[in-house]
């Protein structure tokens, strides 16, 4: 063959660098021509070559090595298969180059070593008798561990060759990594007894291994997951016995993970073990029985899951096995289950680093883990009664699964492609430096490799991205279904789905998935699917992922039997279900408000059309908006209670819109408040004009005799309502020129207690309760006074107390006249010119104190209470109102009835250090978000932070803490709390 010849089959042979390779081949001789055709099914051919030529020249027999390649053609593709995937092999070769011959045997594409073969290879390399009970190394201790590492790469050798050239199963190749993962374990443990002596006989130890090499399916490169367990022996006493033990058991370790001039094999981990690396290293039977009895998490459990006995004292480790096994196959049952299963998922996934979410082969989205996880969760649940699901291994698991019925067929056999897809990628990651990494390459040159490595010869980089990229799809769809759409199998048949779970078989799914009442989930289940009408059908294709996401929830019951209703109301109605289908969004929100949010699925179920609000921005309308709204919908009804009705129906629309924003996390807590706030002014904005004339038509006027504004106070007055507020007012009015006074006041009277009365009734919409007990005079004083009455009062009459809840008084509702006169009236007693007189600042934290010791209700926690606890609302209020009070007048930015501007303000005009206003913001920012959390999750108005419960769960994850992490969202509350105390002591008190 010509030089260009060659170099034209050089490039259609997939060499890179052809000009290198022409030297190389001229280096072999015509043996290197021979080889071009093998060496172009490699997966890197030029790196193949170089590794061949740097062999070549490290062997004796160079001729012999060559002549054997281009005779022998399986050996040839062996080897070079190796040289061209892995790097790391290709320099053990070149520096054991005798080791070329482990290759030669025919027979290695249809056989595999026993492990008991492996594991004698493995002790006679540090001089250890295979056939002796506790076999010990008799090599020199440095000799022994490099003689390990060199036996153990060459057992590598034929295996990673069976992997490359002949196709092995992946299952088959990680079972034979995990049997020699075994066999290495067993000749550490020799080293180890040699190092100990004599004294390594007072311990029976044995290594159970967990985790991948457990479950018989290692990766080439991984941490060995192990326990160890020991016993006295030959008369030992206890603590002789587990100093014993522990030495072994470290001195294992060591040989395993020592870096040598030979390298390194992997660590191994026994971080497994009760209590983790806190814990004893090593455990007597009795020992590990009381700690799993008592103490273990439910997650310990399902790390038990493929505990097996794999080197040191055999008959031993069986004994540990048979004693765990009930005990793993009864976790389902145990209280906590589903928190301890979501946590595990949720820490691997928060370990993470988001530059590699998209590149993670194992952790990431629709990877290795989420398959493994799901099949040990459906194993666990479905286990205890159905032995034959119970194989350690995450493939042999999941076709038991399959064949029992408990994944639909399809589904089994995508999923089991999908993963041993991944799992040969992950392979071949691996295997090219023999470094533990589960990251896909971003580099062309490496996605080749392995594109090529896996077979694909036309664009291996691209093809490889593609078929990653729609298997991690296929993983997270599956994943879905796995779980969820059996489930409808055991109440309603499926046209084409081969599962059917028996009606036990679904409810112990459903409670290992967190539903507290399986049965009626299953109920509400048949009710929604049950039949053949389109209605049925379309919700056999919703529910398996609604179910999931009522699941994530903090109540899945409550999710699913909320749907329930919801699709009673609307279930015929054309676009609610298929708008539920098509708009993935829309769906996933209405289940997370379910079953996270009572007062969310109260509204739901009275308005269920508010549906459509959640494909769309949930931002808060404007009160100018809402009022032309109010106004306009009023006025096209025939009376005034439908036109109140029709008023409250915007409202119960814009509470809903607040609210899911709330819960989604889309809404801050201040522009909560501020929605609340103006959806209050519009709906009294709206509901007085329909008193108003409700009243002229009654009495016969043709126009009002006076004016009338609403004073909004309190939290409402200064924008920061919360769901479960009062809105407290003012009302005034101002006759008009020559109306007899009288006439004016009923009028203003009889408008006012209609306006009341119809926003108390009962409706669709939460009631809104109109306070005005904040009047002069309280309860005892007229219900309405006109602008002179007000003046005269508290021109005379009028308390500090009065002025600093006038700090809160914003007109915002009725004749715009009126509200002005009103605020410029009221506003040189607020701000006083002079500030506020020692005597008055003596009264205030009089008051205060009173408040504090008289007014927390009976057997509340002065911890946790949001409004009059340690920390809390008040206290942080009453201390930006005495500034206000005190500066006001000489301070314009002070005069808002708002807290956290006021707090800006007087941080601005150094009265308040910022760190120190900074603690007092996040204070009323903390209690003002768990106290609304708390209205949402419960349905109804909370003022202390609600006890353990699930109740208590839906608040954390309205706050974005796990669900299973309420403790600190407490333990978080509580360090805010006190830290605002203490600048309250400061700042209010002194």
């Amino acid at each position: 063959m010509n030089r260009a010849t060659l170099r034209s089959e050089l490039r259609r042979h997939g060499f890179v660098e052809v000009d290198r390779a022409l030297e190389e081949l001229a280096e072999l001789g015509t043996a290197g021509q021979e080889l071009v055709a093998i060496l172009g099914r490699t997966a890197e051919p030029s790196a193949a070559l170089s590794a061949l030529v740097r062999l070549a020249e490290a062997v004796d027999d160079r001729d012999g090595l060559l002549s054997a390649l281009a005779a022998d053609e399986g050996t040839a593709m062996r080897l070079l298969c190796i040289l061209g995937a892995s790097a790391a092999l290709a320099d053990h070769l070149v520096g054991h180059p005798d080791h070329w011959r482990m290759l030669t045997d025919p027979t290695l594409g249809t056989t595999r070593p026993a492990a008991w073969a492996l594991r004698a290879a493995l002790l006679e390399a540090v001089g250890a008798d295979p056939g002796d009970p506790a076999p010990v190394a008799t090599l020199p201790e440095a000799e022994a561990v490099d003689a390990l590492r060199v036996t153990y790469r060459r057992l590598l050798l034929p295996l990673a060759a069976r992997d490359l050239a002949h196709d092995l199963g992946v299952d088959d190749i990680a079972a034979e990594l995990s049997d020699l993962a075994a066999g290495t374990l067993d000749a550490a443990l020799a080293v180890a007894r040699a190092q100990l002596g004599q004294e390594s006989a007072l311990a029976r130890l044995s290594v159970i291994a967990m985790g991948k090499c457990g479950g018989h399916e290692l990766n080439y490169v991984s941490d060995v997951d192990v326990i160890f367990l020991h016993e006295p022996a030959n008369g030992a006493d206890d603590v002789a016995a587990a100093r014993v033990a522990a030495r072994l058991a470290s001195g294992l370790m060591n040989v395993c993970s020592a870096h040598t001039a030979e390298g390194t094999i992997w660590p191994v981990d026994a971080a497994l073990r009760p209590e983790g690396k806190a814990g004893a290293l090593s455990r007597t039977l009795a020992g590990y029985r009381a700690y799993y009895e008592r103490w273990a998490a439910a997650w310990e459990f399902q790390a038990l899951l493929k505990a097996r006995p794999v080197a040191g004292d055999i008959e031993l480790g069986r004994e540990f096995v048979a004693m765990v096994s009930p005990m793993v196959w009864s976790a389902a049952d145990r209280e906590g289950f589903v928190d301890a299963a979501r946590a595990m998922r949720r820490r691997v996934i928060d370990h993470i680093p988001a530059k590699e979410a998209d590149r993670q082969l194992k952790l990431g989205e629709g990877g290795l883990r989420d398959v493994e996880f799901a099949v040990q969760l459906l194993q666990l649940v479905h286990g205890r009664a159905d032995e034959q699901v119970r194989p350690p291994a995450t493939l042999s698991a999941l076709a038991q699964l399959t064949e029992a019925g408990y994944v639909g067929r399809e589904d089994g056999e995508a999923l089991h492609t999908a993963y041993a897809f991944l799992r040969q990628l992950e392979h071949r990651i691996q295997l090219h430096r023999l470094r533990r990494t589960h990251l896909v390459p971003d580099d062309d040159a490496s996605l080749r490799r392995l594109g090529r490595s896996l077979g694909f010869t036309k664009e291996p980089d691209r093809r490889l991205v593609r078929t990653w990229q729609h298997h991690r799809r296929e993983v997270s769809r599956l994943h879905q279904k796995l779980f969820y759409r059996p489930l409808l199998s055991a109440v309603a048949r499926i046209p084409g789905d081969d599962v059917r779970l028996s009606s036990e078989a679904a409810q112990a799914r459903l409670a290992a998935l967190g539903y507290d009442d399986p049965a009626a989930a299953l109920r509400n289940l048949e009710s929604m699917t049950a039949g053949v009408t389109r209605t049925a059908n379309i919700q056999r294709t919703l529910l398996p992922a609604m179910l999931q996401w009522f699941a994530d929830g903090a109540d899945p019951d409550a999710g699913l039997f909320g749907f329930r209703r919801i699709s009673e109301a609307l279930g015929r109605t054309p676009w609610f279900l298929t708008t539920l289908r098509d708009e993935g969004e829309i769906a996933e929100r209405l289940a997370h408000l379910l079953a996270t949010s009572r007062y969310c699925s109260d509204l739901l179920e009275r308005e269920p059309q508010g549906i459509k609000l959640l494909g769309g921005v949930l931002a808060p309308q404007s009160s100018d908006v809402l009022t032309e709204e109010m106004l306009a919908t009023a006025g096209r009804q025939p009376d005034a209670d439908k036109a109140v009705r029709a008023v409250r129906a915007v409202r119960r629309r814009e509470l809903l819109r607040t609210a899911a924003g709330d819960v989604l996390g889309l809404t801050d807590v201040a522009d909560v408040g501020n929605a609340l706030s103006r959806i209050t002014d519009a709906t009294l904005e709206a509901t007085l004009a329909v008193a108003g004339e409700r009243v002229r038509l009654a009495r016969e006027l043709n126009a009002p005799p006076t004016r009338i504004a609403i004073i909004a106070m309190g939290r409402y007055g200064g924008f920061e309502l919360s769901y479960g507020s009062d809105a407290d007012v003012l009302f005034v009015h101002d006759p008009e020129d020559g109306v007899d006074q009288h006439q004016a006041a009923s009028y203003a009277q009889a408008v006012v207690e209609e306006v009341r009365r119809t926003l108390a009734l009962p409706g669709g919409d939460p009631p809104l309760v109109v306070d005005a007990d904040l009047r002069p005079e309280g309860k005892q004083g007229p219900l309405v006074r006109t602008l002179d009455a007000y003046e005269a009062y508290y021109a005379k009459w009028s308390k500090v107390w009065e002025a600093q809840a006038l700090l809160r008084a914003d007109a915002v509702v009725g004749d715009l006249d009126v509200r002005e006169r009103f605020t410029t009236m009221i506003d040189p007693l607020r701000y006083p010119a002079a500030g506020l007189a020692e005597d008055d600042i003596v009264e205030v934290r009089r008051i205060k104190a009173r408040v504090d010791n008289e007014r927390l209700p009976r057997g509340a926690d002065p911890a946790l209470h949001f409004k009059l606890g340690r920390g809390g609302l008040a206290d942080i209020e009453w201390t930006v109102q005495l500034l206000q009070l005190r500066h006001g007048a000489e301070v314009p930015g002070l005069r808002t009835t708002q807290t956290l501007a006021a707090l800006a303000a007087a941080t601005e005009a150094e009265l308040l250090a910022a760190d120190d206003a900074d603690v007092l913001a996040e204070g009323w920012r903390t209690v003002s978000k768990v106290r609304n959390a708390a209205t949402l999750a419960r349905g109804k108005p909370v003022e202390q932070m609600p006890r353990p419960s699930r109740e208590r769960r839906a608040v954390a994850g309205i706050l974005g803490y796990p669900l299973d992490q309420s403790d600190a969202m407490v333990n978080d509350y509580l360090r805010v709390t006190r830290r605002a105390r203490g600048v309250v002591d400061r700042v209010f008190w002194e």
